[in-house]
């Protein structure tokens, strides 16, 4: 299980989201309220960003996010219009390094999920092997779930260019029912492609983590936010409703969709 924070707007330094609100992401590593399975998430942190070539650039850490000496100074450092955050608490059988912290990033998307997998390595983990194509395999590094659904996801979008991502978290979903074979998973994800904000709020056979949005956080003016806590204690925040998609766009409304 892990916690996430998505950003959307006008360029802000790494600090304004990880660092400064109330709630922040640094607090939810040692204070989360939401977190069900766990009650710390100290098994690493990472963020991720589009740099100025328009490609993702990531930094993880499998140390604990309050314990990072670098982070201050990145904290300052950077800037971007678009970041994607998470601190992790890692389940059984993941171990904690670099190859396993979150956000995943290739060439075009950066992706990020909370959430679990029951009996991922015995009885999940070999039928989505059965079913990638061997580069995508191959770019596997660590052996979470969570990068396992992201080389499904990328194999969705690249056998059809044209498929919305919208719609290729809809496939993905549906899959991942059909191996799960009435297995336990938690499955909300938050996902890039450089121009908008996309998260899935889902799971099967138990309830949905926790998710939120807000479009009107005065702390963060013409910005669009997704977290799973509350940032800050403005009255803007919304859930996420169950087996929804969440779509944001700079330019449009925010947009829900029923799985």
């Amino acid at each position: 299980m892990c916690r996430i924070i998505a950003y959307l707007g006008q360029p802000i330094g790494l600090g304004g989201l990880l660092l400064d609100p109330p709630h922040s992401l640094c607090v939810q590593g040692w204070a989360p309220q939401e977190l069900k399975y766990a009650t710390l998430n100290a098994d690493g942190y990472g963020f991720a960003w589009y740099n100025d070539d328009g490609r993702p650039a990531a930094y993880v850490n499998p140390a604990p996010i309050w314990t990072d000496p670098n982070l201050p100074h990145l904290a300052r450092a950077l800037t971007s219009d678009l970041w994607i955050a998470s601190v992790r608490s890692a389940s059984p059988g993941n171990p904690v390094n670099h190859a396993n912290t979150q956000p995943f990033v290739d060439a075009e998307f950066i992706f990020d999920h909370n959430g679990l997998i029951d009996d991922f390595h015995a009885r999940f983990r070999p039928r989505i092997v059965a079913e990638l194509e061997p580069h995508h395999l191959a770019g596997i590094l660590g052996n979470t779930e969570s990068e396992y659904l992201f080389a499904v996801l990328r194999q969705l979008l690249a056998d059809d260019p044209d498929l919305p991502m919208e719609a290729a978290l809809a496939e993905l979903m549906q899959r991942i029912e059909a191996w799960a074979d009435g297995g336990r998973c938690l499955l909300n994800i938050v996902v890039s492609d450089g121009e908008r904000l996309y998260a899935v709020r889902h799971a099967l056979n138990d309830d949905c983590p926790s998710l939120y949005y807000t479009t009107d956080d005065e702390t963060f003016p013409d910005a669009q936010l997704i977290a799973s806590e509350r940032l800050t204690e403005s009255s803007f925040w919304q859930s996420v409703p169950d087996h929804q998609i969440l779509i944001l766009d700079p330019e449009e409304p925010p947009e829900l969709l029923s799985l």
